[in-house]
């Protein structure tokens, strides 16, 4: 089977127009924000349900049936499956991929990576946002298979990830690999995250700024890297009040 994991239900609308063969996986999970390290992957979902429900307001059964469950899937895979990751490149795409690829790590499943490809430096972290069909078909034309040393190293970067170990992830950053681009750039971001997003609003609002969307815009300009979402944003604008 041919199965496509895409970073979000609004490049799945667009997917679906592009014809591209194969079953869908929609990541909607923000491993980038709350609990991700437990003991097995049961009290882990548990976990994710939970902070889901605390901090979105998503029903805990409807977490489990729509995120936890849709990447689950991951984990049930063989070596006859093909595997395509929609993953972008900033933080946001880049913890939930390593973590798509531990899933993936033990099953020896064919993987793939399709990037954004053709964004211009300044745009990188933009992704997939204003792609249409036919981009998404180029994209997935110009597709990276992973070796095993790359599955390795995403498999790896999610563990020491999860856990805090920024000297070991620091390390894992170094490794030279095409199939993670701006590998450095994303850690250094990991490294700092529960720091620099936070000064970046508070500069961004120390001189009176209050229209939110204002906000979120410059917040790209200056910490594009990160990824984060309005939801993010305002969570953070949520903590200086």
């Amino acid at each position: 089977m041919i199965y496509h994991v895409l970073p979000g239900d609004a490049v799945a609308g667009v997917f679906k127009e592009a014809k591209i063969d194969g079953e869908l996986i929609v990541c909607r999970e923000v491993f980038v924000t709350g609990p991700i390290d437990a003991e097995n992957i049961d009290e882990f979902w548990d976990e994710r349900a939970k902070f889901i429900l605390a901090e979105y307001g998503e029903d805990e059964i409807v977490y489990h049936e729509t995120v936890a469950d849709e990447l689950a899937k991951l984990g049930d895979l063989t070596a006859d499956d093909e595997v395509y990751l929609w993953f972008e490149y900033e933080l946001f795409c880049s913890v939930n991929m390593w973590f798509c690829l531990w899933m993936l790590s033990q099953t020896g499943a064919t993987i793939y990576r399709v990037e954004p490809i053709g964004l211009e430096i300044d745009n990188r972290w933009d992704g997939f946002g204003k792609f249409e069909s036919d981009d998404l078909k180029a994209c997935f034309e110009m597709r990276t298979k992973l070796s095993d040393a790359d599955i390795a190293l995403g498999s790896a970067l999610w563990q020491v990830y999860r856990r805090k170990k920024f000297t070991e992830l620091k390390e894992l950053a170094k490794s030279a690999t095409d199939a993670f681009p701006y590998l450095g750039e994303v850690v250094a971001a990991a490294i700092n995250q529960d720091v620099e997003p936070l000064k970046v609003v508070r500069a961004i609002t120390s001189g009176g700024e209050t229209d939110f969307g204002k906000i979120f815009a410059e917040f790209k300009k200056r910490a594009g890297v990160y990824g984060y979402g309005d939801l993010q944003v305002q969570r953070i604008i949520d903590t200086l009040s």
